[in-house]
């Protein structure tokens, strides 16, 4: 509770509110941001990137890199306390837990007890609600690289290709495992940005 928690959930809203809603978003006869690797484009709104362009994207990649780290010189730790990918699902899972289990004492009480029904079922909803947020998460973010009602489609029809199967599945199995078991784990051992 207080005042930095309500800001942490304000940028979990707003961060999520913009994965998951950029790809359905319509810019003219297209999807307003697509990066479209076979076809060698990345749309950004009525900006088309091709390759020959990566100057440009290095460019905005290295100011955004310096930005970073400026502000976490001059304020502190804002991207991995508000809006890094691992605090928001972290902050996501953990709530869906609490909605289920309870808060941290009565999860620990139904750690503690014998197998019931009751337990059962709540920890089998606990992991179909992961394992939801998991591969919606996926679905996204191969909608960002495959048209995403085209995606939509596909996924609906049983008719998705391979790579497409394999990025949602590891993204998806990726943000569950990140975001449900490792949590903080993930920031003290394996983000370079945390080595920084």
């Amino acid at each position: 509770t207080g005042l930095f928690a309500k800001w942490r959930w304000f940028f979990v809203y707003a961060t999520q509110i913009f994965f998951y809603g950029m790809p359905w978003l319509q810019w003219g006869d297209r999807q307003a941001m697509l990066f479209d690797l076979e076809a060698r484009r990345f749309y950004i709104f009525g900006l088309v990137l091709y390759p020959q362009d990566v100057v440009y994207l290095s460019g905005i990649l290295i100011i955004s890199a310096l930005l970073l780290f400026l502000f976490t010189a001059v304020a502190g730790r804002q991207w991995c306390g508000y809006t890094c990918p691992q605090t928001v699902y972290t902050e996501i899972y953990l709530w869906i837990e609490k909605k289920i289990e309870g808060d941290r004492s009565a999860r620990m009480r139904l750690d503690a007890a014998p197998m019931s029904a009751s337990k059962f079922g709540r920890k089998l909803l606990k992991q179909i609600a992961w394992i939801s947020v998991g591969l919606w998460t996926g679905f996204t973010f191969v909608g960002y690289f495959t048209p995403i009602r085209e995606l939509a489609v596909h996924v609906a029809q049983w008719t998705l290709g391979p790579w497409e199967t394999f990025w949602i599945f590891f993204y998806g199995f990726a943000t569950y495992g990140n975001a449900g078991y490792m949590r903080e784990q993930v920031c003290k051992y394996m983000c370079p940005y945390a080595r920084f």
